[in-house]
């Protein structure tokens, strides 16, 4: 089991930055890709940015290539998405996930384990 606890989200004016964190416990994190999603009310869960287990390669969605940052400190066992310039549309519970693989995937049903969720609200 891989436990997951997200932090960092809140309520920011557009333009704003935040930092999501995601701790990681029980299992080895470094055997993991990981990857951050999204779902705002009504919509389905969207992928927003995953990073290999070990080399740390990054992908992101169009939506925030260019403004959101994936990264990942095994030693701590802790993701984390730097987020700037953000957008009223960009308001959604953020979730990051952990999948047992070297690279991350686009499809939540990909994932093995979630963490509880981190509200983000930005407004105009």
């Amino acid at each position: 089991q891989v436990q997951l606890v997200e932090s960092g989200g809140g309520l920011v004016q557009a333009g704003g930055s935040l930092r999501l964190s995601c701790a990681a416990s029980g299992r080895t994190f470094s055997n993991y890709a990981m990857g951050w999603f999204r779902q705002a009310p009504g919509k389905e869960r969207e992928f927003v940015a995953g990073i290999r287990r070990s080399d740390g390669n990054t992908y992101y969605a169009d939506s925030v290539k260019g403004r959101f940052t994936i990264s990942r400190d095994n030693a701590k066992s802790t993701v984390y998405l730097q987020m700037n310039s953000l957008k009223p549309e960009d308001t959604a519970v953020y979730y990051c996930a952990a999948r047992f693989a070297l690279v991350p995937a686009t499809d939540p049903e990909e994932y093995n384990y979630w963490g509880q969720g981190t509200q983000v609200t930005v407004s105009s």
